[in-house]
């Protein structure tokens, strides 16, 4: 009997109610669109790390997981690494930040098919000329590139050579001198690839490399893709944390004004529950199972948005933003939802039962 009355509580003022879960779902689509996009941009760099089909990463002091200081080490450094024990190859490249999420590597591709078998061409083919450029699948797909187009990156025009398969070192390709040329920074790398004779010696021939280049970050490829990740990555976790915090004031701010509207709209009708012999306790249940119903809609209703941003991140910004669905957000982000409901109810509540029934009753 009580949840037919909620139900029909809530039919009864359809447009408060649709606006109500609808806020819900926009704060949890918030939620999980961030951790959706954070998870698959991560994971985006970790896959094309391991394609690149290394064992080892070089990289210089200072350096974090997902950020490069342009060219600070000099080109003389693989000779050097190719010395070591076990190393059986090393493979310089150049890294110049662009707008946005963007980047642009400089790289010898007869060193790069050494490394791993080279790229894998859908239209055109490799770097031959200086102004040359190799842009993968992705990126092709939402700058609406084709082969034989001029684009212009660092200041500079490159006729699009060829477009390959991504998962694979990096989107944007030139070849090394030239951008070293182009940004300044002759004969200078930004990081360095090592593949070894045996991948059971990686590590260690890191734990090596460690005591001789001090300061430098070295990492096996398996250890560098793990850092890859959320809790890795403080100042990405923090910017979550606040999002959510965003979110859950928002869901908070939504649901308390929508009770504490309908609080005021059902006045006489509480005065009524209450001359019959409700109880506060009654009272206060009919509130907050009408909020957690909101919040179920409206968490149902958020997770199934996320599948339309994810699409459209999917179709508009492929090379940018990547989307994962991550199942395990789910009840985290429903629970944050209707805890922010529940305390957004009450308020509402407290207000209800402590209507004086006299005064409920001939309120108009």
């Amino acid at each position: 009997m009580l949840n037919k009355l909620i139900f029909a509580n809530l039919g009864h003022r359809p447009v408060r109610t649709l606006l109500s879960v609808l806020a819900i779902a926009v704060e949890v689509t918030m939620i999980l669109t961030l951790v959706g996009v954070s998870y698959g941009t991560l994971d985006q760099t970790a896959q094309r790390a391991r394609g690149v089909g290394a064992d080892i990463i070089f990289r210089p002091p200072g350096s974090s997981a997902i950020g490069l200081s342009s060219a600070p080490m000099s080109d003389k450094i693989p000779a050097l690494l190719m010395q070591e024990p076990h190393v059986a190859f090393a493979m310089g490249t150049m890294v110049q930040p662009l707008s946005g999420f963007d980047s642009i590597t400089g790289l010898d591709l007869d060193d790069f098919h050494r490394l791993n078998g080279g790229f894998h061409f859908l239209q055109g083919g490799p770097l031959v000329n200086d102004n040359d450029i190799i842009v993968d699948e992705y990126y092709a797909k939402q700058k609406k590139l084709h082969v034989g187009d001029t684009v212009n990156l660092v200041n500079h025009d490159w006729r699009l050579a060829g477009i390959f398969e991504g998962g694979k070192l990096a989107r944007i390709c030139v070849k090394l001198h030239v951008l070293q040329e182009l940004t300044g920074n002759p004969g200078h790398l930004s990081q360095i690839f090592l593949k070894v004779d045996d991948p059971s010696r990686a590590q260690a021939v890191v734990d090596a490399m460690r005591l001789k280049f001090k300061g430098y970050q070295i990492y096996t490829m398996e250890e560098f893709t793990s850092l890859l990740s959320i809790n890795s990555v403080g100042m990405l976790k923090s910017f979550i944390g606040v999002v959510i915090g965003v979110a859950v004031v928002v869901g908070f701010i939504v649901v308390f004004m929508a009770m504490y509207t309908a609080v005021l709209e059902r006045t006489r009708e509480i005065g009524i529950l209450k001359a019959v012999g409700a109880s506060s306790g009654l009272i206060l249940n009919i509130l907050f199972r009408e909020t957690l119903l909101l919040a179920l809609l409206g968490a149902a209703f958020g997770i199934v948005l996320t599948y339309g941003t994810q699409w459209l991140m999917r179709h508009a910004v492929p090379a940018s933003l990547v989307q994962e669905t991550v199942y395990g957000w789910w009840p985290i982000a429903t629970g944050i939802a209707i805890v922010g409901a529940l305390l957004g109810a009450i308020v509402p509540g407290v207000k209800a039962v402590k209507q004086d029934v006299t005064e409920a009753l001939c309120y108009e």
